[in-house]
């Protein structure tokens, strides 16, 4: 099979509310990376996250087996520091062997929440 993703991707827009409505974890406000690794190595991963008025913060390290899917919530990153909550910023994905990345958020700061998915730009 061919290499399926590329080694480099951002995503421009991220934003995780402050603030949830309904039972946790299902319902909590997040970010997420979808990371898809149809290679027969491990992916080594990093995410690098890019701000309005702060410098870069990162990496951040994630590995995804061999022929695996892992769903990466940015709630959950915490090395080398918690993703702010209620802050605009944009990530850079970068990865050992072609991946591909997928963008979603849930956004249940009210009853009626809303749900957006979109595959990230791939750079290289």
């Amino acid at each position: 099979m061919p290499a399926v993703g590329r080694t480099c991707w951002a995503i421009a827009e991220g934003h995780i509310p402050g603030q949830s409505h309904g039972p946790e974890p299902q319902m909590t406000s997040h970010e997420t990376a979808c990371i898809l690794n149809a290679s027969s190595e491990v992916a080594h991963v990093t995410i690098t996250l890019y701000f309005a008025d702060r410098d870069p913060v990162g990496p951040y390290r994630i590995e995804v087996p061999a022929q695996r899917t892992r769903h990466v919530r940015f709630n959950d990153l915490d090395d080398p520091e918690p993703v702010p909550r209620d802050t605009d910023f944009a990530s850079v994905i970068e990865s050992s062997v072609p991946i591909v990345v997928q963008h979603s958020r849930l956004d249940s700061r009210q009853s009626e929440l809303a749900l957006l998915s979109t595959v990230a730009f791939p750079v290289d």
